[in-house]
């Protein structure tokens, strides 16, 4: 057998019985969530939310509507920066209450 061909089937062997890998490719590991963000969206739609940041990402907020859809918020919302506001000092108050 020619040392060419032989070579080729151990190539191809070894593509064939490789474990596969685990982990994801960069290019979605250091995508952010948010690409667009919503700034007009009443607080009485949204049923949770979820607050997001990452080092490769700015700080991103992912509401939960009552309609079950996902969007994201822009952080610069007058009532969600309130909303921080008041959850901020409401933790410290019971930081120092313990």
């Amino acid at each position: 057998m020619d040392v060419k061909v032989l070579a080729l089937v151990a190539a191809l062997t070894v593509v064939t019985y490789a474990p596969p890998a685990q982990a994801k490719p960069i290019s979605l590991v250091e995508r952010c969530f948010c690409r667009s963000t919503v700034n007009n969206l009443p607080r009485s739609y949204i049923r949770e939310l979820r607050f997001i940041h990452t080092p490769n990402c700015p700080f991103q907020v992912i509401a939960r509507l009552k309609s079950n859809k996902e969007v994201c918020v822009n952080p610069e919302i007058r009532w969600l920066q309130q909303y921080l506001r008041s959850a901020i000092n409401k933790m410290e108050k019971n930081k120092q209450a313990k």
